[in-house]
């Protein structure tokens, strides 16, 4: 299998190309000026590796949700390198890529909530356990929300289950999200990354999930991106 997978929704730009397993990786933590390094990061993947473009299975990135300008970017980027090489697309949850970073083996966490901060006094957040295959899989739908009427899944608090861990910047947004790991682990300091997109792409491509280029589509979650959550008086 070979993927190249780019992911622009955060401040942590990054593409990866990933050959028979192994994985090359270019990221750099960015305010803004995600367009300016993208395709220069996908070039010099390309060229490291000896390999053209058009010779990958599938091109996946991050569809969101993050930043408005930055989860549409990386849409707009894949189905321009999709379109021009003939390949199919694989869109991948920003906050599933994000809980794959401490569900992969060997990290020892079976359920994650994941939560990215949504500006706006809310949060995006979606709950994920790790499957079979040592992949994130998700446990109902990703939201946004206050982080106040964020809730963990049914059942994940029944006696036996172990404590979920935390992922994401969310946690740092707002710490009341604390909350609900109990004794769990949180990594606040991780962000989504291609590399981790790229791994979860190859079981989508497997399962014949690639679509073509033009269902590239982002993932906002939120429908107004520029007016703040009305207050009910």
């Amino acid at each position: 299998m070979k993927l190249l997978a780019i992911d622009t929704a955060t401040e942590n730009c990054s593409a990866a190309l990933l050959i028979e397993g192994e994985l090359r990786v270019r990221e750099r933590l960015l305010e803004r000026g995600h367009a300016a390094h993208i395709l220069a990061m996908v070039d010099a993947l390309l060229a490291e590796a000896g390999i053209a473009l058009g010779t990958l299975d599938a091109v996946a990135f991050g569809r969101g949700p993050g930043a408005f300008t930055g989860v549409r970017l990386a849409a707009a980027v894949t189905q321009g390198l999709a379109f021009g090489a003939g390949l199919p697309v694989v869109p991948i949850s920003d906050l599933r890529a994000l809980a794959q970073r401490v569900i992969e083996p060997p990290a020892s966490c079976m359920r994650v909530l994941a939560c990215l901060d949504a500006r706006m006094q809310e949060v995006y957040f979606g709950a994920f356990a790790r499957s079979g295959e040592g992949l994130a899989a998700a446990d109902g739908e990703e939201q946004v929300a206050p982080a106040a009427a964020v809730r963990l899944p049914p059942g994940w608090g029944s006696a036996g289950a172990g404590q979920p861990c935390g992922v994401g910047p969310g946690f740092n947004a707002y710490p009341e999200l604390l909350r609900l790991l109990g004794s769990g682990t949180c990594r606040g300091d991780l962000l989504p990354r291609a590399q981790e997109i790229a791994r979860l792409a190859v079981s989508e491509v497997k399962a014949g999930r690639a679509l073509p280029p033009e269902q590239a589509l982002p993932l906002y979650l939120r429908n107004n991106v520029t007016q703040p959550p009305r207050t009910r008086h």
